[in-house]
């Protein structure tokens, strides 16, 4: 949970922006009757390269009989909340530690299927090109929800720039940092807002995930500081709910996203910035 003792300022998230329908299936799909919407599969993203891959996996699925449907969504709520709903059939936005803080916060019954990537996250910094450089009482921009501000605080803590408590790993939250010699300022943003406040002034360190500091033209090799051990939990995943997760669309899904073709394109497109996980 953000705690406001650190924020300073708001960021509203964006409602749902609406839905993009891809035609991803062999001939005839898509058309009303006979049972040809039992052979759609609905998916919510919201960024490339994550929608990117779901819609490369489209075409495999059509190779089954089936057209994914991408849902694509403008922040990193409405993904969880179609899902929890029973709108979309599966998401592919976020990594295990977020889905759990969602399914603890709402009662909802997500379930991880399959690890598709990991991100290269690290902090950015606009005015200086070394750690020693970071003046005291620096502000720093790290992500306002539980699972990722230990993540940015982990990488901090692996850097001896603060100290946690010992065994926090990457649950470590801003109020319980034992020892900030140079008096950090944690600045605590939506992860989606965080590469405005890379150009901001003032603004030492920003963490953030490579889909989003593209914004801003930066990939990992224009991180200052970058996460040197990824853990699977972080892994960008295939979520689905209890409820249908053994259901044969996703299954079908669950191919798809995983095939070849998605495995070359992650290696081929996107090697600086990520690694296939599965």
């Amino acid at each position: 949970m953000t705690r406001h003792l650190f924020n300073r300022r708001s960021f509203a998230l964006t409602a749902l922006a609406g839905t993009t329908a891809l035609a991803l299936a062999a001939c005839g799909a898509g058309e009303s009757g006979g049972g040809e919407e039992d052979k759609v599969i609905k998916v919510a993203s919201h960024l490339p390269p994550m929608t990117d891959v779901v819609t490369l996996a489209g075409e495999a699925a059509a190779e089954e009989g089936y057209t994914i449907e991408l849902v694509q969504v403008s922040d990193n709520v409405q993904y969880n909340r179609l899902l929890a709903d029973g709108e979309v059939d599966a998401n592919f936005a976020q990594h295990q530690p977020y889905m759990q803080a969602f399914n603890e916060a709402h009662g909802a019954n997500l379930v991880l299927l399959d690890g598709i990537y990991d991100a290269k996250v690290g902090f950015y910094a606009k005015a200086f090109d070394d750690i020693e450089q970071l003046p005291e009482g620096a502000k720093v921009a790290i992500p306002n929800d539980a699972s990722n501000e230990g993540r940015a605080l982990a990488i901090l803590a692996g850097q001896e720039l603060i100290t946690l408590p010992e065994g926090t790993g990457f649950e470590g939250r801003v109020g319980e940092i034992v020892d900030n010699p140079l008096s950090l300022e944690f600045v605590q943003i939506d992860l989606l807002n965080l590469p405005s406040a890379y150009d901001e002034e003032g603004m030492a360190l920003v963490y953030s995930y490579p889909s989003y500091i593209e914004k801003v033209g930066l990939t990992p090799a224009d991180a200052l500081l970058l996460e040197e051990l990824v853990d699977q939990r972080f892994t960008i995943s295939l979520i689905a709910r209890e409820d249908n997760q053994d259901s044969e669309k996703i299954q079908v899904l669950r191919r798809a996203m995983t095939s070849d073709a998605v495995r070359s394109f992650l290696e081929e497109e996107h090697s600086a910035t990520l690694l296939p996980a599965f």
